[in-house]
């Protein structure tokens, strides 16, 4: 099963090796990091690792807030430290402010934008 369909980023869903990307782009750098993985330069691959930037809460009224949760492309080790990376190709102002709690609340990763 092939994924044609373009979304609002005009980025083309693909799938490869069982698992559907969100871009062509996602796809490429999944393969790059599994030939690394391979080679032993990275270990720990893991796809689309949650991080919970803020807890979900009920207020003073009783209504019910989610969490606020950042979903990266990618996490891995690298020479023992951990690397969140993430595939863009459009920086929306959402994303924008996730990443930036992502770092706030996770000052030993580094962050990896392709």
């Amino acid at each position: 099963m092939r994924f044609s369909r373009y979304n609002k980023y005009k980025n083309i869903r693909t799938k490869y090796d069982g698992i559907n990307f969100a871009s062509k782009k996602e796809k490429i750098r999944y393969q790059e990091l599994k030939l690394l993985e391979k080679a032993s330069k990275i270990e720990d691959l893991e796809l689309q690792p949650e991080f919970t930037l803020q807890i979900g809460f009920t207020d003073r009224d009783g209504n019910k807030h989610r969490p606020i949760v950042y979903r990266a492309d990618f996490t891995y080790l690298e020479e023992g430290s951990e690397i969140v990376e993430d595939c863009k190709g459009v920086r929306t102002e959402v994303y924008k402010i996730k990443k930036k709690m992502l770092l706030y609340n996770n000052r030993d990763l580094i962050f990896r934008e392709v």
